[in-house]
């Protein structure tokens, strides 16, 4: 293995940054196609079924995560064949997880407009939409494995290729069939539907080398049951995580609600400086996956606390950035994403809370890479739990008496407990990492 450098950091996460760039894009065009029909169903029908898919496909987030944890401790342990195995077997859980999606189609259809009312037009053609896209789970939930699988590889150019193909032959697709050929909602739904199918080929291609090595179709390597229950309880600490963060950020947006139109709204614009956030830490984060989870693996405990240390300045360094560009120009971003006076007057107020947001939120980013890579879901699950239980604490006592400003609080409280209680659990993830032994001959290039 090759010395944890910064150059190795940023190779990792530059390409992670820039694909994570074309993702806003790709909403944006699909809005503005369906937008030049001058109505407004084609958007809001387009908006409920991406939106609900989107969900639907989230749950499988997991295995992204777990993929690329899993995978950089079986590289940095020098196990080839177990390095090709589980990328089959992220494949074989998209595959099954995909044709549930596609079985349970009108169940899902049926809870998604349960839980977001719309008018009969609306839902009518929004369904035409997630009844074209649904046939494309498989291909979509499988894109997340090879893309962790890609990462723990440290081959993100790949991903970024990855990205590149998928959202561009989308956006372009979008143009000719919903406007060029005026199919409108269904032509957008027919080009993401593309897409994914064309992502999730362009991806076994780029693991191509990994498919010279016989193990990943030697089924007693594929279905051990060891390595398969050790996949199912890394996956499921995760989702359980994921989950309850997801709620911290709905419930956010729900208790925001009772502050007016306006302060709705206001938190929405702000919250988009949080997601550019995310985006950004993204590929730090990403390369203490990878990094950690190789010197995991290969139980070198001094390169472990290496990889800590660099890609952790490099995030903070991303943070510091991001602070001052949103405290200079967050003005001038408020007013591009908000043309009513009352609202960006509400942003404005509330700002200092985003321009806090990745001096506070960087060390929870970088600390759920770390243990991404250590494949320590359990300490994620549990300390997640425990920051959750903060953050409702803290929203309990400070909106009665802050409103608003309060909820932003409880928020940033929430990443500093997500911080401190995965520091506190830091030492024993690195003792786990005893270095014994010589190092162990990393895999060929796959």
């Amino acid at each position: 293995m090759s010395e944890v450098s910064h150059r190795r950091v940023l190779r990792i996460a530059i390409p992670v940054v820039l694909s994570n760039a074309t993702i806003p894009l790709l909403g944006a065009v699909d809005t503005g196609v369906v937008g030049q029909m001058g109505e407004a169903v084609p958007i809001a029908a387009v908006g409920i079924g991406a939106i609900a898919l989107t969900s639907i496909y989230w749950i499988f987030g997991f295995l992204r995560m777990g993929t690329t944890g899993m995978t950089a401790q079986a590289i940095g342990a020098g196990d080839e064949a177990e390095t090709v195995a589980l990328l089959s077997r992220a494949l074989l859980i998209a595959g099954v997880a995909g044709a549930g999606l596609i079985g349970l189609q009108s169940a899902l259809f049926a809870g998604a407009f349960a839980l977001s009312p719309a008018t009969p037009a609306v839902e009518a053609s929004a369904r035409d939409y997630m009844s074209i896209r649904i046939w494309s789970a498989p291909a979509a939930i499988a894109v997340y494995g090879i893309t962790g699988w890609l990462i723990a590889a440290e081959r993100t150019g790949a991903v970024l290729a990855l990205q590149l193909v998928m959202n561009g032959g989308n956006m372009a697709l979008s143009l000719w069939l919903g406007l060029g050929l005026g199919w409108g909602v269904t032509g957008v739904a027919w080009a993401t539907f593309a897409s994914e199918w064309v992502g999730a080929g362009l991806g076994l291609w780029l693991c191509r080398g990994a498919l010279r090595v016989p193990a990943w179709r030697d089924p007693a390597r594929v279905f051990d049951a060891v390595r398969l229950k050790r996949m199912m309880a890394v996956n499921g600490d995760i989702l359980i995580r994921s989950v309850l963060l997801q709620a911290t950020f709905l419930s956010f947006v729900f208790v925001g609600a009772r502050f007016g139109t306006a302060t709705l709204a206001a938190n929405q614009v702000l919250l988009q400086f949080i997601y550019i956030m995310a985006y950004a830490l993204d590929g730090f984060a990403f390369a203490a996956e990878a990094l950690v989870g190789q010197a995991f693996g290969a139980r070198a405990r001094a390169r472990l606390r290496r990889a800590v240390v660099v890609t952790g300045i490099w995030g903070a360094g991303m943070a510091a950035g991001l602070a001052a560009g949103y405290a200079l120009g967050g003005v001038a971003l408020i007013e591009t994403l908000a043309t009513d006076p009352e609202v960006r007057a509400a942003a404005a107020a509330f700002l200092p809370w985003a321009v806090l947001g990745p001096l506070v939120g960087v060390w929870s980013f970088m600390l759920d890479g770390i243990f991404i890579g250590a494949t320590r879901t359990r300490d994620m699950r549990n300390m997640m739990a425990v920051s959750f239980a903060v953050y409702v604490g803290a929203a309990l006592v400070l909106v009665p008496w802050l409103g608003n400003h309060g909820l932003w609080a409880a928020l940033t409280i929430s990443f500093l407990a997500r911080a401190a209680t995965l520091g506190l659990r830091y030492p024993a993830l690195e003792a786990a990492a005893e270095a014994g032994g010589p190092a162990p001959r990393a895999p060929r290039d796959i």
